[in-house]
């Protein structure tokens, strides 16, 4: 399947992945619906600032609203599904809010599609639903584990999506991205809180420091989600998008040091640590099944890919606030 000409929706088009995945989308000469989360301001989150934000459609709506989807997605011949709750913090605080979003949201974006007839249903999981590794390097039939409320959610979604495929043929590729970086990402996750740290004084503040994961430069991810959407043998399946490496995040800071060209305090603060059964020690993807089924590979190394975050971030330090431990 080509994109060209294509009539596609984006759930969540305004957030970190969703507005990257977007601008792609319109380059590929595709007809863009990009729905985003509606804000009082009329704020479209990061398509605010694209130069590619007029030659798309833009709707504001909730994706846990069905008549807001269903609205959204008619005439639509792809959907890609990002919209999500993501923080994993603020997940033991709203644990009803993020099944309302990302349980209920994925159900009315599988429901509106089975009944209007999309060709295909590209949905977004996450790394997370595996928790800690039982065995390395993970692949798509390790088992999987709610170790937080997202998580707990997230597998919820994942698991509706394969439902309806193996119901009623609806044609669901779930895509499984792990630990997905680059610009317009918040500091709620751990690369930007790093650099945003380093960049406004001398003691970066972190929580634990053992845990691996598997770190992926956004363009790689947007790659995958672009070659789902063309691959008739991707429908149906699950499939991992990672580098296949992993490093801690202790060496992670290390290596931020180098890019910086100084050292740093590392400090450990209590408030962000996880509780102890939460924490996901390890995560390390097969990308195996990516490679085959949709020939893809990361073409965006790790130490490329902070090199154009660090940049990106000095470069806009007024999105993030350094001192602050962002839920």
């Amino acid at each position: 399947m080509s994109l060209r000409g294509k009539r596609v929706l984006v759930t969540g088009a305004g957030g970190f992945i969703g507005s990257h995945l977007t601008e792609a989308l319109v380059r590929t000469g595709a007809h863009v619906k990009a729905f985003v989360h509606y804000r009082g301001n009329g704020s479209w989150g990061w398509l605010d600032t694209s130069s590619l934000k007029e030659e798309m459609e833009v709707i504001a709506g909730d994706v846990a609203d069905r008549d807001c989807v269903t609205h959204a997605m008619k005439g639509a011949d792809l959907v890609f599904h990002l919209a999500a709750l993501i923080g994993i913090p603020y997940s033991y605080h709203a644990p009803s809010a993020y099944l309302r979003t990302n349980i209920e949201g994925t159900l009315n974006v599988l429901q509106s599609g089975r009944e209007l007839g999309v060709q295909r249903i590209l949905h977004t999981s996450t790394s997370e639903v595996y928790g800690t590794a039982q065995r390395v390097p993970i692949d798509e039939q390790h088992s999987l584990q709610g170790q937080s409320p997202y998580s707990a959610c997230k597998i919820g979604a994942d698991k509706l999506a394969e439902a309806f495929y193996l119901s009623f043929q609806t044609p669901v590729v779930t895509i499984r991205p792990f630990n997905t970086f680059g610009p317009r990402q918040s500091a709620r996750a751990v690369i930007p809180t790093i650099m945003s740290q380093c960049l406004a004084g001398e003691t970066v503040r972190l929580g634990s420091l053992h845990p691996t994961r598997d770190f992926n430069y956004v363009s790689n991810t947007v790659d995958a989600f672009l070659k789902g959407a063309e691959a008739d043998s991707a429908i149906g399946r699950t499939i991992n998008i990672g580098s296949g490496s992993e490093i801690s995040i202790g060496s992670l800071v290390k290596k931020i040091e180098g890019i910086l060209g100084r050292t740093v305090r590392l400090e450990v603060e209590e408030s962000r640590l996880r509780p102890a059964g939460s924490e996901v020690d390890r995560l390390l993807a097969d990308n195996s099944q990516a490679r085959s089924v949709l020939g893809w590979e990361p073409f965006v190394s790790l130490d490329e890919g902070l090199k154009k975050t660090f940049e990106w971030i000095r470069e806009h330090g007024s999105e993030y606030r350094a001192g602050s431990y962002v839920v």
